[in-house]
């Protein structure tokens, strides 16, 4: 089946290049609110936040840190609200994101990144489905090689609860997707009893893409491929179209093309553009790419 692929330089809180209701799936796994590595990305999509950080390192209060989480999860939420725009009646949107615990202005919290997204798209519209717990290996130190702590290790009372779990948020916008009676496509989709057994469960453990040294490759290194091509079949079928707001190394364009879906991405680094090359240099024949670098 011929497929479409087009990816486009730019930021997606704005998405003028899509007409309504034209996406049938989206996936992504967009920066996490305060995880240091996404600091700078943050502050370079949103000023605010960046003057928010020079308060808070000036004296700022407990307050500045809640302005500053906050200020990134709307910053998100631009992106839910223009996903709810371009996805279909019945359209799914599946978001991979990771809490975050963190000492800030002196004091160590998690930050609930999954539940501050629901609350976003939820207000957006969209109707919270199950989610899926995706259980990584611990990247985090290790006593005698037997399970990772934070904290006082085997003191009580201050030890931390290690996060080795992140969320793959799923929501569907309005009610349930219609076909026509014994649509073609749907049967050319369908997965085995097998795959059904093992994707349709809470609990997915799969080996995250190994990182390396490069704060770039680390950014961009934790949605494998597995797990992506499970969320396309899962919930699209041969000929739809896949939205990627947050693009990274082009992992869902390739999935897309080698399940014969169409897709869109947004990337807007484009320091990332070799890589997303890379990644879909082996594209199947019967695909047509193109790249769209937005006007200044």
């Amino acid at each position: 089946m011929p497929t479409e692929h087009k990816i486009i330089l730019g930021n997606s809180q704005q998405m003028p290049e899509l007409a309504d209701a034209s996406i049938q799936l989206m996936v992504t796994s967009p920066p996490y609110p305060m995880i240091k590595m996404w600091d700078t990305q943050f502050s370079a999509i949103n000023p605010q936040i960046a003057t928010l950080w020079h308060a808070l390192d000036a004296g700022g209060r407990e307050e500045t840190v809640n302005q500053i989480y906050n200020a990134m999860h709307e910053t998100l939420a631009k992106v839910w609200r223009e996903t709810y725009r371009v996805l279909a009646d019945g359209g799914i949107a599946c978001i991979n994101i990771g809490d975050a615990t963190r000492t800030v202005n002196g004091k160590f919290r998690l930050f609930p990144n999954h539940s501050r997204i629901i609350e976003h798209c939820e207000k957006t519209g969209f109707i919270t489905l199950p989610y899926i717990l995706w259980k990584k290996p611990t990247t985090k130190p290790k006593y005698k090689g037997k399970g990772a702590f934070l904290g006082s290790g085997f003191l009580p009372p201050n030890a931390y609860v290690t996060l080795d779990c992140e969320f793959i948020l799923l929501f569907r916008k309005g009610k349930l997707r219609e076909f026509a009676p014994h649509d073609q496509r749907r049967y050319e989709s369908a997965f085995t009893k097998k795959q059904r057994d093992e994707w349709f469960t809470q609990i997915w453990d799969i080996t995250g893409t190994r990182q390396t040294a490069s704060q770039l490759e680390r950014r961009i290194a934790a949605f494998p491929d597995e797990i992506v091509n499970r969320l396309v079949r899962m919930f699209s079928v041969k000929g739809d179209t896949v939205l990627d707001p947050f693009l990274g190394s082009g992992t869902t364009t390739k999935i897309a093309m080698e399940t014969e879906r169409n897709s869109v991405g947004y990337e807007a680094d484009e320091a990332l553009l070799p890589l997303i090359k890379k990644k879909i240099s082996l594209k199947p024949k019967a695909c047509e790419l193109s790249f769209i670098k937005r006007k200044s």
